[in-house]
């Protein structure tokens, strides 16, 4: 799909010359680098949901809580298993 947007001219100068030390074409360069800012950002985003979700779990309580349940749940995956 094509598309037009404004651009500093310093921005647009420094596009050009990346994109040809690269030997790609210049929307190329643009489609590329739009795809990795909007991956960073969503990136981002589900980190900074995780982290409310488990704000208030970083106790000393809830990790030995989560320990037993993950020491738990190992031995019933391995309960079966000869070694």
């Amino acid at each position: 799909m094509k598309t037009a947007i404004s651009l500093p001219d310093h921005l647009y100068k420094d596009a050009e010359k990346t994109a040809k030390s690269l030997g790609i074409p210049r929307s190329q360069l643009f489609a590329k680098a739009l795809e990795e800012y909007i991956n960073k950002y969503t990136k981002g985003q589900v980190t900074e949901r995780l982290n409310e979700v488990y704000k208030d779990m970083n106790t000393d309580a809830n990790i030995a809580n989560i320990e037993t349940a993950s020491v738990e749940s190992l031995r019933e995956l391995t309960k079966n298993d000869a070694w």
